[in-house]
């Protein structure tokens, strides 16, 4: 088996945009070094300052240096029939092949990565930087981050992980199906491995424990490993792939449940790498609550965590559309109902449209009452329903609980312990946030056409159970009025 070992200095941390300043190659087997290169190159870009702090390599080093044109032949020669290795391969590697692209010529080389290595077979040390590392094992770097110094540690390194590597870990990476190569250099193979095949939410986490992305997938493991498979060179993806140092996973038992919890997650947990559902948009809902005086009010506010209204809208102009229809139904006051913002008697009381409640010549509890009938009525106008889909094993089923169109979360069941008893299933579910998000997810659900798995409720079971919660509501919110 032949070994090239490799070490690259460049004027950036990723491909895109960067190029090389700097290379050593050292071609290895078990005898020993066979042949090394190396080489400053120039990279027709200016070397940014820090990049010459950290390894001295200055503009005008580089100003008569050949182009990386002019040696590609060179470096394809002596790694060409070999293992390409490297301290996190990925960076190193996803270089040299964006560099021989950029001259029309391909270079795919089998890798390992000597981080990964150095993890599996010398398990338990403080750190797997090339620094640290070679410190760790007594191997002298003789000119740190240059790269035939760093070049030159990894060939002992290598050496040292070749005599200690008794369970064969080395050629089982190689095999092609192991994916050593792919993954990231700071994520444990025990983790990966751990993954299962079925549907999920996973998380990536960084080198303190902290999710830095959440996904969802079908199949977990096969979904966790496109991320490291995919051609994007960009810097945001090569940042994202450095940074991971674990991964985790919640089973959900099918695609809906998944698709639920990673909203959730991305909203509690904030990922740096999550783009989409990070905020909570707009929505707007009908509240109610208790004034002063003793009289039920209806208002509009923003839908925000911890607040379920007693109706849902997308747009504010959707929500005070249906509150004006429903003022003018049901005779409430306009100021009571927050469409007004008048001193005294509302405008609707001189056309005898209010009976007075803004000016108290109507009585809480007659107003009250009319404002209940009227929280019944488009209470019971949205649909209260459960989801039932696969569970995380076949003993067992999901329900997703919907009540009069705020979703209330899932929960697990025996499979023959589902029932219709709204009280009992409102028991099991997770009481997770309703949102837009949320609604557009079940939406999608309810028109994908699994109507068999759906159970709607009749209307009058849950119309009791809602004004209860609307009277939980009073005085319970901060609202923005409108």
């Amino acid at each position: 088996m032949i070994w090239s070992i490799v070490d690259i200095e460049t004027t950036g941390g990723v491909a895109s945009g960067n190029r090389i300043i700097e290379i050593a190659i050292f071609r290895f087997n078990k005898d020993g070094i066979i042949d090394e290169y190396h080489t400053l190159l120039n990279p027709n870009l200016r070397i940014p300052g820090f990049i010459t702090s950290l390894t001295g390599i200055t503009n005008e080093m580089v100003r008569d240096a050949p182009s990386f044109e002019d040696v590609a032949d060179e470096i394809d020669a002596i790694t060409k029939g070999s293992v390409f290795i490297a301290h996190n391969v990925n960076f190193d590697y996803t270089f040299l092949k964006k560099e021989f692209e950029s001259i029309g010529k391909t270079f795919d080389r089998p890798k390992l990565c000597s981080v990964r290595l150095s993890r599996k077979i010398f398990p338990g040390l403080p750190s797997y930087s090339l620094g640290n590392l070679c410190n760790s094992l007594g191997i002298v770097v003789k000119n740190r981050h240059r790269a035939y110094g760093d070049a030159e540690a990894t060939v002992h390194l290598f050496s040292l992980l070749l005599k200690n590597d008794s369970e064969g870990f080395i050629e089982k990476s190689l095999k092609r199906n192991s994916r050593e190569s792919l993954l990231p250099g700071h994520l444990p193979r025990e983790q990966f491995d751990a993954l299962p095949e079925a549907p999920g939410v996973y998380y990536f986490l960084n080198q303190k424990g902290k999710v830095i992305y959440v996904g969802k997938a079908l199949n977990i493991k096969k979904r966790v490993i496109s991320h490291f498979s995919a051609k994007n060179k960009s810097q945001q993806s090569q940042h994202f792939i450095r940074e991971i140092h674990g991964v985790r996973y919640t089973l959900c038992g099918n695609e809906l449940i998944a698709l639920l919890l990673e909203s959730y997650e991305i909203k509690k947990h904030w990922p740096f790498y999550n783009r989409v559902q990070k905020r909570v948009k707009q929505n707007y809902g009908i509240y109610s609550y208790e004034d002063q005086e003793g009289y039920l009010r209806l208002t509009i506010g923003n839908v925000k965590k911890h607040q379920k209204p007693l109706l849902y809208f997308r747009y504010i102009l959707e929500a005070r559309d249906f509150l004006s229809r429903t003022t003018q139904d049901f005779e409430l006051c306009p100021r009571l109902t927050g469409l007004q913002n008048t001193q005294g008697h509302c405008t609707d009381y001189g056309a005898g449209v209010c009976k007075g409640a803004c000016g108290k010549s109507e009585s809480p509890e007659r107003y009250n009452a009319k404002v209940s009938i009227a929280i019944d009525s488009f209470i019971g106008s949205a649909k209260t329903y459960v989801i039932k889909g696969e569970g995380r094993s076949d003993d067992e089923l999901s329900i997703v609980l919907v009540e009069c169109g705020k979703y209330l979360g899932f929960g697990y069941l025996p499979i023959d312990d589902f029932n219709n008893d709204l009280l009992k299933l409102k028991a099991v579910v997770n009481g997770h946030w309703d949102n837009q998000d949320i609604q557009k997810i079940l939406e999608s659900y309810l028109r994908s056409g699994n109507a068999s798995s759906v159970y709607y409720f009749a209307t009058n079971d849950s119309v009791e159970s809602n004004r209860q919660t609307a009277q939980s509501h009073t005085s319970t919110f901060n609202l923005t009025l409108f």
